[in-house]
């Protein structure tokens, strides 16, 4: 889940301030962790908890709470300091950059078609308490199945296989296009928060690199919501590549004592 982390971190500085470049440091001392962060950990406390939809909602709320000078999206942080308890039908990216816990919880020695129905079916729940939009869950699914499919390319020692089967099976079932290329997508890509608009790049850039910090400066590169874009890159990447040690660590630095305890629970 330091994935999703990680790439937060390093898109933090970047998401009102673009840059079309790989080229540029990965962490500063300007870096932060953001919502994305702290909705994951609360996502992931949840499974352990049962993963029922109020496990998702008191966990998300308690959490948000605790940190509630970070930058949620206007509609999540209106849900998060009322005492509604029911979805409000987005479509925003906030489904799919807080879904990576959902492909750990699933064991990988189940057959695989079953296990891509526990992700997908523990992702839109995960998604369904706030972001019940087709479009939102599809956005959490799609997500959290690139973590999926990665693991088992990981165990297996196939990743350029499973990056194929994945591709053709997001494309397949989810109808994204996935065969555009990032050097297509930098020039004209703008700041977009919707699912549909951001999770296929997000994908792309997980596709188009050759190790985690390549993925992530693919992510940071295309512009737009960067810091959400990288998390969701991340995720998927750390699932395929781990991370290095050396990254892992720095991004350790920026988060506090009790997200670093709760990100580094097994959610299994």
């Amino acid at each position: 889940m330091l994935g999703t982390v990680v790439g937060d971190i390093v898109g933090s500085i970047y998401e009102f301030d673009n840059i079309k470049t790989k080229s540029f440091p990965l962490f500063s001392d300007k870096c932060f962790f953001t919502d994305d962060t702290v909705i994951t950990a609360a996502v992931s406390e949840a499974i352990k908890k049962g993963a029922k939809p109020d496990d998702f909602i008191d966990e998300m709320k308690a959490w948000g709470r605790r940190y509630p000078y970070l930058s949620y999206g206007v509609r999540f942080g209106s849900w998060l300091r009322s005492d509604t308890r029911e979805p409000y039908n987005s479509w925003g990216n906030g489904s799919a950059m807080r879904a990576g816990p959902c492909a750990w919880a699933v064991s990988l020695d189940i057959p695989f078609d079953e296990g891509l129905r526990k992700v997908a079916d523990l992702a839109a729940r995960s998604a369904a308490v706030t972001h019940n939009h087709p479009e939102g869950i599809k956005g959490a699914q799609a997500a959290a199945l690139g973590v999926y499919f990665m693991r088992h390319g990981a165990k297996h020692g196939n990743i350029d296989t499973c990056k194929t089967l994945f591709k053709d099976y997001i494309t397949e079932h989810f109808g994204y296009d996935l065969n555009r290329t990032l050097d297509e997508i930098r020039p004209v890509y703008d700041f977009n928060e919707s699912c549909q608009k951001t999770v296929p790049e997000a994908i792309i850039a997980f596709l188009e690199s050759t190790d985690f910090e390549d993925a992530i400066r693919n992510a940071v590169s295309i512009g737009g919501d960067s810091d959400t874009i990288s998390a969701i890159t991340g995720a998927i990447a750390e699932a395929a590549y781990g991370i290095p040690p050396a990254i892992r660590e720095k991004a350790l630095t920026y988060l506090d004592e009790p997200l670093r305890a709760a990100l580094s629970r097994p959610s299994l």
